[in-house]
C-alpha cells in the first residue's frame, strides 16, 4: 500500500510485544488481522511473539465479511455473538487487534437497527477482551483512511509511525504527574459557547494510557461518577461508530440520566445506539488526548482521541481501572476539540490542554471546591 513502505513494521511489533502486552514465554497470543493490508504488521508481530517463546495464532477479519452479514444475514445472524471470537478470549493470554481501515460510508444504506444489533454483539466480544486478556488494538493506515483524513497515505503513515514509537517511558512519567494532579481534584467542568458539562470524579482515578491498550496511544482518562453528570455538550467533531458517521451530536444529562440527544445527521442511529442497553446512555469515560504526534482529525477513534487539544466522552462501558462501574455492550468515544474556545476546569482551575508538553499545574488552593 502506498505510504506503508515508510513504516518500520518491526519497530511497531517490538513496541507491541515488549511494551504494550509484555509477551512472555508460554503466552497464548491471538492476533486478529483485519484487512489484508494488516499483513506486514501481522508477520512482524508473529515473528516477535515466536522469538519471545509465545504461541501466536492468527485470525482473518474484514469489512467485506461484516458487510455480507449485515446485508444478507437474518436478524439472528446479525445479532449473533461470534462463538470462535468469544472462545478466543477464553483461550488467549494476549490479544492483538490489528485493524485495517475501511470505507466509512460502506454501510450508509444499512438500516440503523441492523447496525446497532451487530454493534451490540461485537461489544460483547470487546467486553470479554477487556476482562480476560492483556490486549492492544492497532489501526493501520492506508489509502482509504488517508482520504478520510484529507491527507496523503505517506503523511498519514508517517504520523502513525511517529505516534507509535515515541519514548513511552518519558511521556508516561510526565502524563502520570498530570493524572495524579487530576485524581486529587474532584469537580470537573467543561465550559464553552455551546457546552456546559459538570461531573465529579471523587473516589475515581485518572489513568494514563501510554501504549498498552492502543497504538497509537496517549490519553489520560477517568470514569465520572454517573449520578453527578449534569449539563450539556455539543460535540464539534463527528461521532463514528460501527461504520456510521453522526454529525452535530448534542447530549444533555440531569443527575446522570440522559434527557436529550440530537444530531444533525443519523439521529435515528444515535438514538438506537443509546437504547442498546441500560448503560449505553450513561457517561462511562472522560479523557484528554496527549500524544504530541497526532496532529490531524482522521475520522478514526484510535487516532483522534489521542490528539493534543481534544477531550473525549465515551457513552457506555467504563474502564474498571478508573474505578468506573457502568456496564454496557457499547463503548462509544466521541471527540470534542477544545481549541475552538472551550475550557476544561478541575476544581475551578482552568487547564491548558493544547500544549503537547502538558504538565501538572500548580494547584490554586483558593479555587478548590
Amino acid at each position: 500500500m502506498t505510504g506503508q513502505q515508510t513504516i518500520n513494521w518491526d519497530s511497531i511489533a517490538k513496541v507491541l510485544v515488549e511494551h504494550s502486552a509484555k509477551v512472555a514465554e508460554g503466552d497464548r497470543v491471538a492476533i486478529a488481522m483485519t484487512e489484508l493490508h494488516a499483513y506486514p504488521l501481522t508477520l512482524a508481530l508473529y515473528r516477535r511473539c515466536v522469538e519471545a517463546g509465545a504461541y501466536p495464532q492468527v485470525q482473518l477479519l474484514s469489512a467485506e465479511l461484516k458487510d455480507t452479514v449485515l446485508r444478507h444475514g437474518s436478524s439472528q445472524q446479525v445479532s449473533w455473538v461470534p462463538e470462535l471470537e468469544a472462545h478466543t478470549m477464553d483461550w488467549a493470554d494476549v490479544y492483538f487487534g490489528l485493524r485495517g481501515a475501511a470505507n466509512l460510508y460502506a454501510h450508509h444504506d444499512i438500516a440503523p437497527d441492523v447496525l446497532v444489533a451487530h454493534q451490540a454483539a461485537m461489544g460483547t466480544i470487546s467486553a470479554h477482551r477487556w476482562e480476560k486478556t492483556r490486549w492492544c488494538l492497532v489501526r493501520i493506515p492506508d489509502e482509504t483512511m488517508a482520504v478520510a483524513a484529507r491527507t496523503s497515505a505517506t503523511e498519514l503513515s508517517t504520523m502513525f509511525a511517529r505516534a507509535c514509537t515515541i519514548d513511552w517511558d518519558v511521556y508516561s512519567k510526565r502524563w502520570q504527574q498530570l493524572a495524579d494532579w487530576l485524581t486529587a481534584s474532584h469537580e470537573i467542568a467543561l465550559v464553552g459557547e455551546h457546552t456546559h458539562l459538570t461531573f465529579t470524579t471523587r473516589g475515581r482515578r485518572w489513568v494514563v494510557f501510554a501504549g498498552e491498550k492502543n497504538l497509537p496511544d496517549g490519553e489520560i482518562a477517568t470514569a465520572p461518577v454517573v449520578e453527578s453528570v449534569n449539563g450539556h455538550i455539543s460535540f464539534n467533531l463527528p461521532g463514528v461508530l460501527g461504520g456510521r458517521i453522526v454529525e452535530g451530536i448534542r447530549l444533555r444529562w440531569k443527575d446522570g440520566v440522559l434527557t436529550d440527544a440530537t444530531a444533525h445527521t443519523n439521529q435515528e442511529y444515535l438514538r438506537r445506539v443509546l437504547d442498546t442497553d441500560e448503560g449505553a446512555s450513561l457517561l462511562g469515560e472522560f479523557g484528554i488526548g496527549v500524544n504530541p504526534e497526532i496532529n490531524r482529525f482522521s475520522y478514526d477513534i484510535l487516532y483522534d482521541e489521542k490528539m493534543v487539544g481534544t477531550v473525549h466522552a465515551a457513552l457506555g462501558r467504563a474502564y474498571p481501572e478508573c474505578g468506573g462501574t457502568n456496564q454496557s455492550s457499547i463503548h462509544w468515544d466521541i471527540i470534542h476539540d477544545m481549541r475552538q474556545g472551550d475550557t476544561l476546569y478541575a476544581d475551578g482551575q482552568p487547564l491548558d490542554i493544547s500544549d503537547s508538553s502538558l504538565t501538572a499545574p500548580t494547584r490554586d488552593h483558593s479555587e478548590n471546591g
